[in-house]
């Protein structure tokens, strides 16, 4: 039995795919390389997956074909691959997680209308809680996508979106990573300054995240009931949602997910 899954490029997000995909598969079914063979051999040493000498030789056989690389990089990396993939004669699907590149691009890019997945993950997929957004073009058969949706499973939330939304969503659930963890820092810093040890303060934080947007999603509420059942009248933490009033919290927050959505459709031009 071939390698169902390939991964091309197994920088963050692509060895956080991998990995989100041996909580589901047997890791001997995946196959990884990367420009920096090195990285693609610890990877595969650490999931018991197998590791390709170069990208061609992943595109040859894999039959979800991974293309982890940055979007500005994409059609390099097609252009190496065209010829290997025009010459397959068994059925294979192409999976971009590139930021703000359309399929229609992609496919222009490959030379061939090939069946696409595209989709925008996060990195915590890597631990089974993060999220996946996808749409898949029309040359893509349902058993196939029932199949590759199956084999991500383990990486969290599959959500499917149109093309369109992709951008919008991944500004949200994939940059919105880098927003939490600087939250998440800041709160760190503070419990310091009080005094707690910082290792006590980052796990207070984390959890603290963690356990909050379970309860959110658990309860299906409105993240604004939550935060006023925190805060009582004449108490504690009405005091410090004022001063992250005062420090334009929500505004910076809201004007990061735009810069963010703006700059991935400028990646798509």
């Amino acid at each position: 039995m071939g390698h169902l899954f390939g991964f091309i490029g197994v920088g963050n997000m692509g060895g956080a795919l991998a990995r989100a995909a041996c909580r589901t598969l047997d890791p001997k079914r995946i196959v990884v390389t990367n420009r920096t063979a090195a990285k693609a051999e610890a990877l595969a040493a650490e999931l018991g997956c197998d590791a390709a000498a170069d990208n061609a030789a992943v595109a040859r056989e894999a039959k979800y074909l991974f293309l982890g690389v940055k979007p500005q990089m994409m059609e390099g990396l097609l252009a190496e691959l065209a010829p290997v993939l025009a010459a397959r004669q068994d059925r294979f699907l192409l999976v971009s997680m590139a930021a703000g590149l359309r399929m229609e691009k992609l496919l222009a890019m490959a030379g061939g209308t090939y069946p696409l997945i595209r989709i925008m993950p996060n990195t915590p997929v890597a631990v089974g809680e993060g999220v996946v957004l996808y749409t898949a073009n029309g040359a893509v058969e349902q058993a196939e996508l029932d199949e590759f949706l199956g084999a991500m499973a383990g990486g969290g939330l599959l959500d499917p979106l149109e093309e369109g939304l992709l951008d919008a969503g991944s500004a949200v659930a994939g940059c919105g990573g880098a927003f939490a963890n600087m939250f998440l820092e800041a709160l760190a810093d503070g419990g310091v300054a009080c005094g707690l040890p910082r290792a006590k303060a980052q796990k207070y934080a984390a959890q603290m995240l963690l356990g909050t947007a379970r309860l959110l999603l658990d309860s299906g509420r409105h993240p604004g009931a939550l935060k006023d059942e925190v805060c009582s009248p004449g108490g504690t933490t009405i005091q410090g949602v004022r001063a992250l009033e005062r420090g334009g919290l929500r505004s910076a927050a809201f004007e990061a997910v735009v810069a963010a959505y703006e700059k991935t459709v400028q990646l798509g031009k």
